[in-house]
């Protein structure tokens, strides 16, 4: 990685995000279990550099990460910078780690230079779903916002609860089951976060950086099942099918016709059959599937179009089940909330990037982040997108360090300016 053009700032964070990949490499990716030891190893680095820029690191009874910047006013409420460190399986090094390495770089790019106010990088936990079939429950625990019983979730790989991995890394899950905050929300002046995009517009844009304008909510059924009945494939006649796979293939044809219909109307959704699956001790050659399994992922920012395409998806079970004789369960269930960025700070956003001749369009951002947490909590919120080919949740994340040196950027500007035009 070559270090020419970078600010200070953008080459403290290449080396941190080089040494978190050294770290945690699992091939073919790298690997941060929420709760365990990569997303452990990745907070200390993250504390241990902070503090050499003269910050104070706290930590809250769910273990998510304050690294505090005194400003000259401690009456003031701070500008909070955040993401999360955690990542997917065998995942890619940028997607949440990003995010936080650009405000660690802000926080050197300020060196020498007063703030009227706190400066804080919020680190927070278990972002990432894969772990516990939850949303952003670290940073919902950092606003005193989670569910109790959220704590009760099983981590997918050792099969032990949210409130056992907090204790077992040395942190108060009674506290958190109390709802008690990590940081007041009317203490924050407005959060921040950066993060890679997750899908192509930046990169058919060609350019480096792009400013959300809102964040998808969704649903998920994690464990839906389509029943029919098993039955020989030669002997069985098409009138007496109860063929599972043929419903489950009328439900998704069902629901890409309403995906079609909601696009003509300048809608925009997305419905994802991550995962369809059936029995091989059960299923074969030559017979009719009696069941199949599948989850079904369904994400818009507009919270009347996901209900909607749920109100389709139920009454398809019904008409699926009779045209085909078969019977639907949806099973567990849970969602998230769309969120809307702040109108005040997408303007002010702009006209830094216009002052630094900055291309930055505006992008939608269909996955979740825990900027989502902050802007539902109707704390004022902004968040960057940098461009990143080849997706996310997986090896091939391809973020340049130069594009994150552009989103640094326009993040110390954003700081910098903070205090001169308040809307």
């Amino acid at each position: 990685m070559s270090d020419a053009g970078l600010t200070a700032g953008g080459i403290l964070a290449g080396r941190l995000l080089e040494t978190l990949a050294q770290a945690t490499t699992d091939a073919p990716g790298i690997t941060r279990v929420a709760y365990g030891p990569g997303e452990r190893f990745a907070h200390a680095l993250m504390r241990e550099e902070a503090e050499k820029l003269g910050a104070v690191a706290r930590v809250d009874a769910a273990g998510n990460l304050y690294l505090t910047r005194r400003g000259r006013d401690p009456a003031l409420p701070a500008i909070v910078i955040g993401s999360h460190l955690d990542s997917v399986p065998h995942g890619g090094n940028f997607d949440g780690a990003a995010g936080v390495v650009a405000g660690l770089a802000v926080m050197a790019e300020l060196a020498g230079q007063g703030m009227p106010r706190d400066l804080i990088v919020l680190v927070t936990r278990a972002e990432e779903a894969v772990w516990f079939p939850l949303s952003y429950p670290g940073s919902q625990a950092a606003l005193g916002l989670l569910d109790p019983a959220a704590l009760d979730a099983k981590r997918s790989d050792s099969g032990r609860s949210l409130a056992d991995h907090m204790r077992e890394e040395g942190f108060d899950p009674d506290a958190v089951r109390r709802g008690v905050p990590g940081i007041d929300a009317s203490r924050i002046a407005s959060f921040v976060e950066a993060h890679i995009e997750q899908g192509p517009r930046l990169v058919a844009a060609g350019v480096p950086v792009g400013i959300v304008t809102g964040i998808a909510g969704g649903f998920r059924y994690v464990d839906a099942k389509c029943f029919g009945a098993y039955a020989h494939s030669g002997a069985e006649p098409r009138f007496a099918r109860h063929d599972s796979a043929l419903g489950f293939a009328d439900l998704v044809a069902g629901l890409e016709a309403e995906w079609d219909a909601l696009e003509r109307e300048g809608h925009e959704a997305t419905i994802t059959f991550g995962r369809v699956q059936s029995d091989p001790s059960q299923h074969g050659g030559s017979r009719v599937l009696g069941e199949l399994g599948f989850t079904l992922d369904v994400r818009s920012a507009e919270a009347v179009v996901l209900e909607r395409i749920e109100a389709r998806l139920h009454a398809l079970f019904a008409e699926v089940g009779t045209k085909r004789g078969v019977t639907f369960e949806a099973g567990s269930r849970f969602t998230w909330e769309p969120a809307t960025m702040s109108q005040a700070f997408i303007a002010r956003l702009d006209r830094a990037a216009a002052d630094l001749q900055m291309p930055a369009p505006h992008v939608p951002s269909g996955a979740g982040h825990d900027a989502a947490t902050f802007a539902g909590a109707s704390i004022p919120t902004a968040m960057l997108f940098v461009r990143n080919e080849n997706g996310s949740h997986n090896p091939h994340e391809a973020m340049e360090i130069a594009d994150l040196n552009q989103a640094i950027r326009l993040l110390l500007r954003f700081v910098t300016d903070f205090d001169k035009d308040q809307p």
